[in-house]
């Protein structure tokens, strides 16, 4: 409702803004890999920030069972837990692992919407495949694998500030920490469940989402 409301709807916005005319001597014009990457990089920066507060919920949630009882929060739901936050830690509390949350939406959502719209543009340019949901499903597959592998440093260190309740920690000394303990493979820790939940989820949003546009524009000609 607030991280994928906005970036999906950040993105498409600059996509139509900014789109590249058509000429006679280019008909069917693309937009440049670079120009795709900054309008969905700018798109996930506002939806991290927008989606901050329930992600930090999220995790707190879900990291409470395996705490001493003696720092589990027991929050009754995520209204409860929002309320909690606020009242015992102050509002910033709501935005804590922001700068790391943001530079992951960043992230997230270069590499899962415009590789998207990449892969989309190889398999019907390249493979001259039809623009129909075997295209969908090949290209978010793809896109899935490139979000799971760059986001997954990210991820790791966004989990470890959210689920810290009273100290601060900067990413830099998270990193340092992580790998003088870990070494390098701390970046990957967790691919595998990460690409088990992403890969189904790319495919299942931007399948839904292209049939969500298709349905838009057949009632937005329909309206006019």
């Amino acid at each position: 409702m607030t991280y994928s409301t906005v970036r999906f709807g950040v993105y498409e916005d600059l996509k139509s803004r900014f789109a590249v005319q058509p000429t006679l001597s280019n008909p069917n014009p693309k937009q440049a890999m670079s120009t795709l990457v900054a309008m969905s990089s700018f798109a996930g920066l506002l939806g991290g920030i927008a989606g901050n507060p329930g992600d930090v919920l999220n995790v707190r949630m879900q990291s409470d069972a395996s705490k001493p009882p003696e720092l589990q929060k027991r929050y009754k739901n995520a209204l409860s837990g929002l309320v909690h936050m606020i009242r015992e830690e102050g509002l910033s509390s709501l935005f804590r692992g922001v700068g790391a949350n943001s530079a992951r939406a960043v992230l997230a959502t270069a590499s899962q919407l415009a590789s998207y719209d990449y892969f989309k543009s190889i398999c019907l340019s390249s493979l001259h495949m039809s623009d129909t949901l075997p295209t969908h499903f090949c290209a978010s597959l793809a896109a899935g694998f490139v979000t799971t592998t760059v986001c997954s440093p990210v991820d790791v260190i966004k989990s470890r500030i959210m689920s810290s309740v009273g100290s601060k920690q900067s990413m830099l000394k998270i990193i340092r920490e992580a790998s003088r303990r870990e070494g390098l493979l701390w970046m990957f820790r967790g691919w595998v469940p990460s690409f088990i939940r992403l890969g189904p989820q790319t495919i299942f949003t931007m399948a839904f989402f292209e049939q969500h546009k298709k349905l838009y524009r057949q009632w937005k000609v329909v309206s006019e």
